[in-house]
């Protein structure tokens, strides 16, 4: 019988509130057409992950409402020297969104973003006008799924959850109304497939508990460049990867985020439906 790796997919406690059973079910689908046996272990309390060939953190939803556990776990999977992909130093450097400005210093077209250690309304104002937009968006360094992510609209105020907080303050990017986010998949360094999620009228949140929705993307040279570039300043290279990018009021593509550590992957879009990320994950093992 040929030999068949075990993989332990790291996946939300039971009472998280995002629905995350159908994207595991097409990704652990991928996985296991490759040969690769799947099992799950919620990543607040994995338990023995020594028996694993290798761990994969692709549903560690809701790491951002708990991040000393999460950062306990990158610790104790790289003190165990574990099997791990993405890579713990690539988990590590993109789970705080710091590493924008490492992006936008090596030349990477990102959206301008200032980071700020206690939000108020004079720091608020201040940015408003070192960036020269009266509407911004404001979201934890630290996020996931719009958590903690506010559209402030010229004059507002600071909403109270953010007061006194960390924040990262960026202009309300006009592609994000008129285009939609664009994703792009990237699997062991090769492009996959691109999606457009386009927020729900009078909403600027592109996720699906928010009335977002999405559809294939023919995705430009210009933004597989964009990516590419972007991904090329991880510390390592990612096996999986999503680099989500808008337009300014020109058109020109920013980078929002990268995804490398749980990504909706949206493979029932990629023409292959999947098998490209299959074979990437097999070969990392």
């Amino acid at each position: 019988m040929p030999f068949q790796p075990r993989v332990a997919i790291l996946v939300p406690t039971p009472d998280y509130y995002e629905k995350w059973q159908p994207a595991f079910a097409r990704k652990a689908a991928a996985l296991t057409a490759v040969g690769l046996i799947v099992e799950q272990r919620v990543w607040t309390d994995p338990g023995d992950l020594s028996g694993y060939d290798l761990i994969l953190p692709l549903f560690a939803w809701g790491y951002q409402r708990d991040v000393a556990v999460w950062y306990a776990l990158l610790d104790r999977l790289e003190s165990e020297a574990l099997p791990v992909v993405n890579p713990v130093p690539v988990l590590r450097w993109n789970s705080d969104k710091a590493y924008l400005a490492e992006l936008g210093a090596k030349g990477v077209a990102v959206v301008p973003t200032i980071e700020v250690a206690a939000l108020d309304d004079a720091v608020l104002a201040a940015a408003r006008a070192e960036l020269d937009a009266e509407e911004v968006v404001i979201k934890p360094a630290i996020s996931g799924g719009a958590d903690g992510t506010h559209r402030i609209a010229a004059g507002a105020a600071v909403p109270a959850d953010a007061l006194g907080q960390r924040r990262l303050v960026q202009p309300l990017m006009p592609g994000i109304l008129t285009e939609g986010e664009f994703s792009l998949f990237f699997f062991d360094g090769k492009f996959s497939h691109a999606i457009v999620k386009r927020p729900a009228s009078g909403d600027f949140r592109v996720q699906e508990q928010f009335g977002g929705r999405e559809s294939d993307w023919d995705a430009s040279a210009e933004a597989q460049a964009l990516a590419a570039a972007a991904l090329a300043a991880a510390p390592a290279p990612p096996v999986y990867a999503r680099v989500d990018m808008v337009g300014d009021a020109t058109g020109k593509l920013h980078i929002m985020e990268l995804e490398l550590i749980e990504p909706s992957l949206f493979l029932h879009h990629a023409p292959d439906k999947g098998a490209a990320f299959g074979r990437a994950i097999y070969a990392a093992i």
